[in-house]
């Protein structure tokens, strides 16, 4: 098996040894790796491999090909909530300043100051100059008061956004498996109008935190299905998905995209409305000069 050109990601590591069982805002998105930094990793950390099986010399082995490269995640924690746990932290977070931001500054202001300094000996284009000028900090706009109040509150609606986000995906989770896993197993869920003792004693996880469910919702638990109309347990595929819903997969879904469609329609309203308020100052001063 070459995995040298495998796709490799490192989840973040559990703190004291959590379920998972509740998102966590904080939580870092996975990092992606280098396949000559493997060897850094601790020995606790397990790997997960994801791929095309191909047969070669009578063996089945992972096997790359163009457009489908294989897929390594290290992870630490139970089996069982590793697919819940990639989709948790798997959205990328909306950072103003990424890998690129250095270069895009740099370039912008240089070619700014250079469009300044041919306009300045100019007079009749001495706004003109002094409008380059100032537009060199304008990526800084958002990060100065008083536009940086907006900029904090864009920030968080955004970080709620992502969870929502989340959210709707581990709605879904269960729906991948169209009633039968892998092995064979039935998979399927069971509804219930009130928890059950499992439920209420954690002994079955929570895809969702219980908070999010509403009143007139039922409780949905994925699993094993052992015989028709029994109750779900866990699947003998350690990363099949097994736990609970606080609602019906497709309602969750819909409730969960038109959440986080709001809360970032309202994040970059307030993030503009920032930008502008700065703006509106610095053109004030500049209407001085």
């Amino acid at each position: 098996m070459a995995l040298a050109g495998a796709e490799t990601y490192v989840l973040p590591m559990q703190e004291g040894g959590g379920q998972g069982d509740v998102f966590d805002p904080g939580e870092e998105t996975p990092e992606r790796i280098r396949w000559d930094r493997v060897s850094a990793l601790t020995d606790e950390a397990k790997v997960f491999v994801g791929g095309t099986l191909e047969m070669r010399d009578d063996c089945r082995i992972f096997a790359a090909s163009p457009g489908k490269p294989l897929l390594l995640i290290f992870y630490d924690g139970p089996d069982r909530l590793l697919a819940v746990r990639a989709i948790r932290t798997g959205r990328h977070r909306n950072e103003y300043w990424n890998p690129i931001t250095p270069y895009a500054l740099i370039l912008g202001a240089l070619f700014l100051i250079f469009l300044a300094l041919s306009f300045l000996p100019r007079p009749a284009f001495h706004i003109t100059a002094v409008v380059a000028f100032a537009a060199v900090f304008i990526p800084l706009f958002p990060m100065v008061p008083p536009g940086v109040l907006f900029t904090v509150i864009y920030r968080r609606l955004w970080w709620q956004a992502r969870i929502f986000r989340a959210y709707r995906d581990l709605a879904r989770l269960p729906l991948i498996y169209k009633g039968r896993l892998a092995g064979g197993e039935p998979y399927g869920p069971v509804s219930l109008d009130e928890p059950s003792r499992s439920l209420e004693d954690g002994e079955i996880p929570l895809l969702i935190p219980e908070e999010e469910k509403r009143k007139k919702d039922k409780w949905f638990i994925y699993g094993a299905l052992p015989e028709p109309g029994g109750s779900p347990v866990e699947p003998a595929d350690v990363f099949a998905v097994y736990g609970a819903l606080p609602g019906k997969p497709e309602t969750l879904a819909r409730r969960y995209t038109r959440k986080a469609y709001a809360f970032e329609i309202i994040a970059w309203l307030l993030l503009l409305a920032g930008i502008g308020l700065n703006a509106f100052f610095v053109r004030a001063i500049i209407i001085l000069l």
